[in-house]
């Protein structure tokens, strides 16, 4: 098939395509008259590049995952990836609970809110996974960001 019916395929631009093979994710096409060939082989590979996109890797996560050489790599990928999410549904839920709760505040004025208030303090002393979310440090020394020298 040509790089237009793969593009089409999957509602790409042929441009995309053409990225992807520059960056090493998907194999270069055969030239049939210097015109872009694409196998079955390829379809099933853009169909997992844009899986893992949809999973949340980047294309650089994903040329590592596809060219990973031993189970230990493309665990490596992975579980690096997991953490990723978790950190990231982390900084979700307190996000969330934070919106809740200023939905369902009845304070005037949410910043003065005493719930509110503890629960940014803890989000920002506790910065890790269990904490959610990873403040600057500059928001937690007075909120001026640190001069340059």
């Amino acid at each position: 098939m040509s790089i237009g019916e793969l593009a089409d395929r999957f509602d790409l631009a042929t441009h995309v395509l053409r990225h992807w093979e520059a960056m090493g994710l998907l194999t270069p096409a055969t030239r049939v008259n210097g015109r872009r060939y694409y196998t079955r082989d390829h379809v099933v590979r853009v169909a997992t590049i844009i899986g893992s996109k949809a999973g949340g890797l980047s294309l650089t996560q994903i040329r590592d995952l596809l060219s990973a050489s031993t189970v230990t790599a493309r665990r490596r990928v992975l579980s690096d990836h997991a953490d990723e999410l978790d950190r990231k549904m982390a900084e979700i839920a307190a996000a969330k609970q934070m919106v809740e709760h200023a939905m369902s505040c009845r304070a005037g004025d949410i910043a003065q809110c005493p719930n509110f208030q503890r629960m940014v303090r803890r989000m920002m002393d506790d910065p890790g996974p269990e904490g959610a979310i990873a403040v600057p440090e500059h928001w937690r020394n007075g909120m001026s960001r640190p001069r340059s020298t």
